[in-house]
């Protein structure tokens, strides 16, 4: 096509939403022609168009409004506290923070986890502190002595003569609901909530267990606070419209302009990035030699010294799917044979409103978990949750420990993180405080969307608005 009938096509009206990137295969077209078919789910479409107005400011600036989420969002949502290997033996606990509120997540039996308000029901003093985990056979307050057993029920008051309108029997830790799916361990606040299962929709559940995340495990956990709301940092990671100018050196073999994007509820949606294709952008710029050059560093020799070259007619998309089959099987001791090459290969990424980000693919095996800074919503806190599958022997490794890194540094930094992909953290990250002081510093009421390639951060804005309400 010429360049003026391409310009010609873009002028032509089209129902709003239903614009794609011109002249550039769509992401289901790019996985339909892998030798390893992908499963249904893999190939399902939905999108909406859900307006175009501009998205309010005010979110993103006003210390009132963060309140308002602290009352209604955070208070009646679904939210990721923990994983499971994270307490595997009864007594464990893993403490969760979300703002001021704070939860002691305890198994109490082999297939019961509950959650606890983290506070002692005599003076309030945390039975546990921030950022801890361990195993208990009690949870007892330093401060008075006041205990409770792990079931929660009251095992001891500090001199219950002078307590004698505190019923023992009635003092249990008060609990938030808890339900479990794919190794995670969600709890929400609202006891009129509805289940889990409703919540994320009967597509969100079928994706969630087709994934079967429980036999993943956390190999590396980092956490860094970022000088931006945690909306924007939400946002800067639910989009692929930003590759080319933040990720140019990924573009080479990233779909990125004609990535798919779905809407499948208010609380669950998704992307696809389909790896191993030039970007749109980079039309005829690259041989698909080049592309597969330029992913293993020039010499195509990323597995054991051997030469990778596409054949004539073929694609540097399958050679790569082919590649990493038998790099994950080895590595991981499982047998990958009957994984499609879309689910080895290509970036998903789902949003779990309103706190995660899950990136299942075997490629890409990834948790992102957003928390506003309790003590400035222009700030927050971003972790990231390395999952990796669980050797078909069964043996699952330990479950790492966090790395805090300090607000200047790198994600390099951080100990056995890859340093392609932390490059990656660090150019995504360093908009965001850039986007925070702009929006402090606009003249603009609203920041402008588009229709498909920003669609998730509008559903999530969307449903933002539907817990906490506009402006007054």
């Amino acid at each position: 096509m010429s360049v003026k009938a391409r310009e010609m096509q873009a002028a032509a009206p089209v129902a709003k939403g239903a614009a794609r990137c011109p002249d550039a295969p769509t992401t289901q077209e790019i996985i339909a022609k892998d030798r390893a078919k992908a499963p249904d789910w893999v190939r399902s479409q939905r999108y909406e168009f859900l307006g175009d107005d501009d998205i309010s400011t005010e979110r993103y600036v006003s210390a009132a409004f963060a309140q308002r989420e602290y009352q209604t969002l955070w208070k009646k949502t679904w939210q990721i506290a923990c994983r499971e290997e994270h307490i595997p033996e009864v007594g464990d606990y893993y403490v969760y923070d979300i703002g001021r509120y704070s939860f002691l997540i305890t198994r109490v039996a082999e297939d019961e986890v509950r959650a606890y308000y983290n506070a002692c029901l005599h003076r309030g003093t945390k039975l546990r502190a921030s950022g801890t985990q361990g195993t208990a056979t009690e949870f007892r307050c330093s401060f008075h002595g006041w205990s409770w057993n792990v079931d929660g029920s009251n095992k001891r008051i500090m001199c219950p003569w002078d307590f004698p309108h505190v019923d023992a029997k009635q003092a249990s830790l008060p609990q938030a609901r808890v339900e479990r799916l794919g190794g995670f361990v969600f709890i929400n606040m609202d006891c009129d909530a509805p289940s889990l299962a409703d919540y994320l929709g009967p597509e969100g559940k079928a994706h969630m267990d087709a994934w079967k995340l429980q036999d993943r495990y956390v190999h590396l956990h980092v956490v860094k606070r970022m000088a931006a709301n945690w909306k924007l940092v939400v946002a800067a990671f639910a989009e692929g419209y930003h590759v080319i100018s933040t990720h140019p050196q990924v573009a080479v073999s990233c779909a990125d302009a004609n990535m798919e994007y779905d809407v499948y509820g208010d609380h669950f949606d998704r992307f696809i990035s389909a790896m191993g294709v030039l970007s749109p952008h980079l039309e005829g710029q690259y041989t698909e030699q080049g592309i597969l050059d330029l992913f293993t560093l020039g010499d195509s020799s990323a597995l054991e010294g051997v030469k990778r070259v596409v054949p004539p007619g073929g694609t540097a998309r399958q050679i790569m799917a082919d590649m990493y089959r038998e790099m994950i099987g080895k590595a991981h001791d499982r047998d990958m044979i009957c994984v499609s090459d879309s689910e080895l290969l290509d970036c998903f990424s789902y949003t779990l409103f309103p706190s995660a980000f899950l990136f299942p693919g075997v490629s890409f095996p990834m948790v992102y978990r957003f928390r506003p800074d309790k003590d400035d919503h222009r700030k927050s806190l971003f972790e990231v949750w390395f999952l990796r599958p669980v050797p078909e022997s069964g043996a699952r490794p330990l479950t790492a420990e966090p790395i805090l890194l300090r607000d200047d540094q790198s994600f390099a930094e951080a100990e056995g993180m890859d340093p392609g992909f932390a490059q990656i953290l660090d150019q995504d990250t360093a908009n965001l405080a850039l986007q925070q002081e702009g929006i402090d510093a606009t003249a603009c009421q609203g920041l402008t969307l588009g229709n498909y390639q920003e669609i998730r951060i509008r559903n999530f804005e969307r449903s933002v608005d539907r817990y906490v309400g506009t402006r007054d």
